[in-house]
């Protein structure tokens, strides 16, 4: 006769979040940033084993345990962006497989943004293919900061948590007590990003730079819709590649009579000739921030590099204890 015995359930304290199960870890795109937001979490970046063999293929290993925690890898996709993203893919791949309850992979750059729609025939989208690549990795989530195009959340079937760096830049020029501002737009697809960075400021007024690109990475300067005569000039933008369309833009306002021109950016790319270009003296200020590395050969007089580490810290930490984010940028 088989006689089921019923166990003595022992004394459990009421279930709260475990902080503990919160891990950190970064590829090897900006660990100056990683490092930063560590900090800010009060945590250690855990420990990975990342190395290429002589082919170029990528190999990673975590260190630890992480079955069952809450994993977040820091990776933007910068240059090289292919070696970066497999790094990244290859990672979530790694953590999912140890058996983390949950792989959020938090992309301050988010590369292959720019081909989000076909513009032309026999083209890829390559911001959703990424995006698959993402998914199917493993990836629980995703945290991206300043995406080129904000219909990129829509191709995800994930939880997805877009960011901005606004913040970190509004309080910079803030400080700076700029008189007479004009937000200007680079081009006409910015004008909601200008818009929304103008009202932050005090309904500043707006202005636009009408341009028509004639190639990938050229463009061409055409007018300035609005008033900049005698006024500090704001150019704004998500992102500054080669600088030709930023410095373009200056050129004009400072042919229109723009007393000032300062040019913002979150994503600092910097593809040559970016660095000559932006230190021609067309610029009072050039303000990035830390979402992508800026080794010293690329930096230059004018430039000032304000770091997301703490907005993006915040945001971690927020996700993690399930409470809102859109609520630090109200």
């Amino acid at each position: 006769m088989i006689r089921s015995a019923t166990l003595p359930v022992p004394h459990r304290e009421p279930l709260v979040p475990d902080h503990n199960r919160l891990r950190l870890f970064s590829g090897s795109s900006n660990i100056s940033l990683a490092t930063e937001v560590s900090r800010y979490l009060g945590l250690d970046l855990g420990p990975m084993i990342r190395k290429q063999f002589a082919d170029g293929e990528l190999y990673v290993q975590i260190q630890e345990s992480i079955r069952g925690c809450d994993v977040y890898l820091i990776q933007p996709c910068c240059h090289p962006v292919n070696d970066h993203l497999m790094e990244l893919l290859i990672m979530i791949d790694a953590c999912r497989r140890a058996s983390a309850r949950q792989v959020t992979a938090v992309i301050p750059y988010y590369g292959y943004a720019r081909a989000d729609r076909k513009t032309a025939g026999r083209e890829s989208i390559t911001a959703k293919l990424v995006a698959n690549l993402i998914t199917q990795a493993g990836a629980s989530r995703v945290l991206a900061m300043d995406l080129h195009s904000a219909q990129i959340q829509g191709y995800f079937d994930i939880p997805f948590d877009h960011v901005y760096g606004s913040p970190v830049l509004l309080d910079y020029l803030a400080s700076k007590n700029l008189p007479d501002l004009v937000v200007v737009s680079p081009d006409v697809g910015g004008v909601a990003r200008a818009r929304a960075f103008a009202k932050k400021l005090d309904d500043a007024p707006l202005a636009i730079i009408d341009k028509r690109r004639q190639s990938h990475n050229v463009a061409e300067v055409l007018n300035v819709i609005g008033d900049v005569e005698g006024k500090t000039a704001v150019l704004v933008d998500d992102m500054i590649d080669t600088a030709g369309t930023i410095t373009e833009g200056a050129r004009l306002l400072r042919e229109k009579g723009a007393r000032e021109v300062y040019a913002c950016a979150t994503h600092a790319v910097f593809s040559p000739p970016a660095t000559k270009r932006l230190s021609e003296g067309l610029f009072e200020e050039v303000i990035v921030t830390n979402t992508i590395p800026v080794p010293p050969e690329k930096q230059f007089e004018q430039l000032t590099v304000l770091s997301v580490a703490n907005l993006l810290g915040e945001t971690i930490w927020r996700i993690h204890e399930d409470t809102s984010v859109s609520s630090m940028f109200r």
